[in-house]
C-alpha cells in the first residue's frame, strides 16, 4: 500500500514581528478577538495555518504574524523574521514601557498522537473560548489553528497552536506583551 508522501509544511512556516499594524487583506481571517484595557489595545486574528496578534499602547505597535508563505507580506516595519522549525525565543524592547517576548516550539507526531492532540486542542479551544479555524485538507485529514489569549493588568498573554496533518506538525507559540505600569514622569527622576 502506498501512502501519499508527507509534505514539509513545517519548513515553510515563519514568524514575523513588525513595528506596525498590517492590513487584514493579507490574510483570510476566520475569527477575531479584541481586548482593550487601560490604554492597551490587542487584536488577534486566526486563519487557516496562521495567526496575527497586534498590540498597541502609547502610540507604539507590535504585530506578530505566523504564516506559511511570507512572499505577499511587506518588508516595511519588519523587525525580524524567523523560521519556525525547532525551538526559538525572541525578545525586543519596543519602548521604555513596552516589551515583546515570544517562544516557539515544533513537534512532529505520529498519526495516532497527532489525532489525539487534535481532539485535545479542539476541546481546549471550546473550554477556553479561544478563536480557531478547523479544516480538512484534500485527503480529508484534520487541521487546526487556534489562539488563546489572557489579559492581565499590565500584560496580554497569547498561546497559538497550529496543527498540520500533512506532516504531523504541532507548532506552539507563547507570546507576552508586557507594559511597565509607570508612565513617564521627567520630574520623578530628578526629585529627591
Amino acid at each position: 500500500m502506498n501512502l501519499p508522501p508527507r509534505s514539509t509544511s513545517l519548513q515553510s512556516y515563519s514568524m514575523l514581528v513588525y513595528r506596525k499594524a498590517l492590513h487584514p487583506e493579507f490574510f483570510g481571517i476566520e475569527a477575531r478577538s479584541h481586548l482593550c484595557h487601560d490604554g492597551m489595545d490587542f487584536e488577534g486574528w486566526i486563519f487557516r495555518g496562521g495567526h496575527v496578534a497586534r498590540f498597541q499602547i502609547d502610540g507604539q505597535c507590535v504585530c506578530e504574524v505566523l504564516v506559511e508563505n511570507t512572499d505577499a507580506l511587506p518588508e516595511r516595519g519588519l523587525v525580524t523574521s524567523m523560521p519556525c522549525a525547532g525551538e526559538k525565543d525572541f525578545e525586543e524592547q519596543f519602548s521604555k514601557r513596552l516589551v515583546y517576548m515570544t517562544s516557539m516550539q515544533t513537534e512532529t507526531l505520529s498519526e495516532h498522537l497527532f489525532l489525539s492532540t487534535y481532539k485535545e486542542m479542539i476541546e481546549h479551544a471550546r473550554e477556553s473560548d479561544a478563536i480557531m479555524s478547523a479544516w480538512t485538507d484534500d485527503l480529508g485529514r484534520p487541521n487546526l489553528s487556534l489562539m488563546d489569549t489572557q489579559r492581565y493588568r499590565n500584560e496580554v498573554h497569547l498561546q497559538g497552536y497550529h496543527l498540520r496533518s500533512d506532516c504531523g506538525l504541532v507548532l506552539r507559540t507563547q507570546t507576552l506583551f508586557q507594559v511597565d505600569g509607570k508612565t513617564e514622569d521627567p520630574e520623578a527622576d530628578g526629585a529627591s
